[in-house]
């Protein structure tokens, strides 16, 4: 039984595996046509018990048929020669046949350690090979075992087709080293495979409808993509191997980071789309389904991810997601990260892992919901549910209030009491975020926005302020939040342009304002930013509007009921403390009064109330500015305030 940790580790490294041995297989199956060209007459061929090693693939085939070829069979036999004479490059780019078959052909590859992963595919067609290009290569299905000392794994493909397949750049790719600058090869115009379906030792099974590629291609990279393969599989399988360490020997951790650089360099892909994809697995929690409808790549300026209809599954837990973009994604911070890490003096840290991050132009959501199971209730009633009140010397024990549901006990004409919800529900209508350009890995401007995020109010209930919400009769939430803040590296400033939170029938807090003292430094510093901040920044506006919808007549009539007056003489009372004092709460400056009287202004008639702070220099507040002030008053004396009521 392997560990959880391992097991996910060792998950990639067996895709990794699989991708290593299935890159060949088209080379394999028109290997046969290599030298077709120099026999005189067209005629079929059939060659017995072929066998091709190929790095640390091998492919066995029983029987090979080729239809319409020029070359005789020894001729063919000579170019199946592991040791040929010619690299396979130079041999496949003469290939003239008419189709190529076989009923089997098995692929056998070997590594990482004690891995061993075989593919057995059937019914192989390859049809009008010209000048080394196959027009048309399918397969009618396929079967797969992967080993790992004890545990096994299986798997089978559904039918596979090719269009327009370059056997020599495949193999020039696959075998021949570069150096990761040449030109992109294509190999396919087009790619399908359906039905795919493996299962791991544990019983974790993954699916797959159909997957469809375009203009897939790449550039010769060192050492091959089998050597590159091979070396992320030998990483991955190492990580897998001890489950609690946490990173690699320098030596391999540098192999691994060169060979994934080496990789996402390469590649070169035009479109991916995969659909109906699940995973499914069995634990403590109960059966587990992770399901995605589409889920699609698109290269060029505007490359990007996309998912649609993701669905999570585990008991009463459920999770919807209706759509997800990813847009604008370059990999080009990620690779050059990878290729720093791949020197074995490398150090690895917290922000070379922040470096590693892809560079995203915006992320949007839509259509989100989450059903959370209630929580179990408890065998007994806690004291907060079931109070006792102590009694005092002197006095008889005090009894508690009867709740009304106990007041209802025995009233047939008393209404029941609501049953507790049977799951939490929590919604989300769209969500966005934008990105501005990186910098050591963290984004110059970034731009985030919610709508329609609804939930039960009770699940705020120990957040300040909105825990309060149930009080004042608000049952469901409906919040939509923003925030737009960038950063000017030359001016050395941290624009707040927005930050809003709106509640349906309650109002809305929108703030912006204007730091500066922040440097490039922070992002580097060895110091934590959090405390170098404390030294460096100040702050030099602050802008805040407050807007009532609703809250506030809520708050005025639960508050007036809690403290048995009416609300008209509630609000004049808290008219008289806004007036007088909050001004002297604040130190009496012009500022203090001008809030004060804003603030009574709008206790008297709630609308709108925005209040405008901006430092009397350029050079604002810093923190010391207000830890060591004696007073609001004496911060006050550095600031010019404005504030109205509206």
């Amino acid at each position: 039984m392997s560990h959880p940790k391992g097991r996910a580790r060792l998950a990639p490294a067996v895709l990794a595996s699989a991708l290593a041995a299935a890159l060949p297989v088209l080379c394999m199956t028109a290997t046969p046509l290599a030298a077709q060209e120099a026999a005189s007459a067209v005629q079929d061929v059939t060659l017995a018990d072929v066998s091709l090693p190929l790095g640390t693939t091998v492919f066995r085939a029983p029987k090979i048929t080729v239809s319409g070829t020029r070359l005789s069979k020894d001729e063919l036999t000579a170019l199946l020669k592991a040791d040929g004479p010619e690299p396979w490059p130079a041999r496949l780019a003469r290939l003239e046949a008419a189709s190529v078959s076989a009923p089997v052909l098995i692929s056998e590859h070997a590594g990482p350690g004690a891995m061993r992963q075989t593919v057995t595919y059937r019914e192989i067609s390859a049809r009008d090979v010209r000048a080394g290009r196959i027009a048309e290569l399918t397969t009618a299905g396929a079967a797969l075992t992967v080993t790992d000392g004890t545990e096994t794994g299986t798997g089978t493909y559904g039918p596979i087709r090719a269009t327009d397949v370059d056997l020599a750049a495949l193999t020039r790719l696959y075998t021949m080293p570069g150096d990761g600058k040449g030109t992109v090869q294509r190999l396919y115009a087009a790619v399908q495979v359906s039905d795919v379906v493996y299962t791991d030792a544990s019983g974790t099974t993954v699916k797959l409808g159909r997957l469809e590629g375009r203009d897939l291609g790449g550039r010769q990279v060192p050492g091959g993509w089998s050597g590159a393969l091979d070396a992320i599989s030998a990483g991955l399988a190492a990580l897998s191997a001890d489950p609690e360490a946490e990173a690699l020997p320098a030596p391999e951790r540098a192999r691994l980071a060169g060979a994934g650089a080496d990789l996402l360099g390469a590649l070169d892909v035009g479109t991916l789309e995969a659909r109906d994809l699940s995973l499914s697995e069995t634990d403590a929690d109960g059966p587990l389904l992770i399901e995605v409808g589409r889920l699609t790549y698109a290269s060029g300026p505007e490359a990007g991810f996309r998912m649609e209809g993701l669905a999570f599954t585990q008991g009463a837990t459920r999770a919807r997601l209706a759509r997800l973009a990813l847009t604008g994604v370059s990999l080009a911070p990620t690779i050059e990260t990878l290729r720093r890490l791949a020197k074995p003096d490398a150090e690895i840290g917290e922000d070379e892992m922040r470096r590693l991050m892809p560079a995203i132009g915006g992320l949007t959501l839509q259509e989100m919901s989450l059903d959370l199971p209630a929580e179990p209730s408890a065998g007994k009633p806690s004291a907060k549910l079931n109070p006792k009140v102590e009694a005092k010397p002197g006095r008889p024990e005090a009894k508690p209030e009867p709740k009304a549901d106990q007041r209802a006990a025995g009233d047939p004409l008393a209404a029941p009491a609501a049953a507790p919800p049977a799951v939490t529900h929590v919604a989300l209508r769209d969500a966005a975020v934008s990105f501005g350009p990186l910098k050591e890995g963290v984004p110059t401007a970034t731009r985030f926005s919610l709508s329609g995020l609804v939930m039960p109010a009770a699940m705020m209930a120990d957040a300040p302020v909105l825990g309060a919400l149930p009080a004042y009769g608000y049952r469901d939430l409906d919040l939509t939040f923003v925030a737009d803040l960038a950063w000017d590296e030359g001016k050395r400033e941290v624009s707040l342009r927005e930050m809003t939170l709106t509640g349906r029938d309650m109002g809305t807090v929108r703030l912006s304002g204007l730091v500066g003292g922040v440097g490039p430094e922070v992002l580097t510093a060895k110091v934590p930013a959090t405390q170098l901040l404390m030294f460096t920044a100040n702050a030099k506006a602050l802008d805040v509007t407050v807007e009532n919808t609703g809250l506030f007549e809520r708050f005025i009539a639960a508050q007036s009921k809690s403290l048995s007056l009416k609300p008209d003489e509630l609000r004049q009372e808290y008219v008289n403390a806004s007036q007088f004092g909050v001004p002297i709460i604040l130190g009496g400056s012009a500022g203090a009064k001008a809030i004060g009287t804003a603030m009574g202004q709008f206790v008297t008639k709630p609308g709108r109330l925005v209040v405008n702070a901006k430092a009397k220099t350029d050079a604002g507040l810093g923190f010391a500015d207000f830890a060591f002030a004696r007073s609001p008053a004496a911060v006050f004396d550095k600031i010019e305030v404005d504030a109205k009521a509206e």
